[in-house]
């Protein structure tokens, strides 16, 4: 059965008919889902077939990453990066979600949203949204983690939101030291500035990334931006100390 549009659409097609009948995310997919002939949005993802956007990424994650994934709010930023989780979990590592913004109600919704429940993978994901979250409360949280650990922290201008925390710089630091040491995947999820325009545009870029405190962005080694359902992925070459780019369409 042929899909009438990309998964991508149809989850914005969900998202649209969530908020305008006010009903939960999942409901909205599972009917988008009915509309398409499937049962649910779980067996519309698994017609879509494995090869997914978060698949082909997670494939050029190496332990040790500091992944950048911005977007503007709605565009899915979230998802993917649970998406990442949920491709760590399926080759049998854990993944970690410390969040500033969401509940872990939110989360649930969100992962329902991309067909997957947390509690198939047998005790591999973790939930954490105190508010006490920064580098060193990460750092202690993760202490026992084991390698190959994908770590997803929404989101990265929430950090130093405490005066009492260290600023963002020294922060990103710590968790870049820390994951090349202990061999953990830290993906941040990113806004971007207002002052991008899709219009000049098509998708944004880490001139794009909204930083209302200093922060060297050549800390992260490889980066990941949305919009409209297309996906830039970037990686700096650690052989040739130049970047190298490729497209990949959601």
């Amino acid at each position: 059965m042929r899909l009438s549009a990309p998964v991508y659409s149809l989850k914005r097609q969900a998202r649209l008919l969530s908020r305008k009948e006010n009903i939960p995310l999942h409901q909205a997919l599972d009917r988008v889902a009915a509309i398409e002939g499937f049962a649910d949005w779980g067996l519309l993802l698994a017609r879509a077939g494995a090869t997914t956007p978060a698949g082909r990424l997670f494939a050029l994650l190496t332990p040790g990453d500091l992944v950048l994934v911005g977007a503007r709010p709605g565009h899915g930023k979230t998802l993917l990066s649970l998406e990442l989780a949920v491709e760590a979990m399926k080759s049998g590592c854990r993944g970690v979600f410390f969040t500033l913004e969401y509940t872990q109600i939110d989360v649930l919704e969100r992962f329902r949203a991309i067909g997957v429940e947390p509690a198939h993978f047998d005790g591999l994901f973790e939930f954490d949204n105190s508010d006490a979250i920064s580098a060193n409360y990460i750092v202690r949280t993760l202490e026992a983690a084991p390698r190959g650990t994908l770590v997803v922290i929404d989101y990265l201008q929430l950090l130093d939101q405490k005066r009492e925390n260290p600023d963002l710089m020294t922060q990103v630091r710590t968790l870049k030291s820390f994951a090349r040491d202990r061999g953990l995947i830290f993906v941040f999820i990113s806004q971007i500035d207002r002052s991008y325009d899709p219009a000049k545009k098509p998708c944004p870029d880490i001139s794009d990334v909204r930083l209302p405190n200093p922060l060297d962005l050549s800390l992260f080694n490889k980066t990941c931006f949305l919009n409209q359902g297309e996906l830039r992925f970037q990686a700096a070459s650690s052989v040739r100390n130049k970047p190298f780019a490729a497209n990949i369409h959601t």
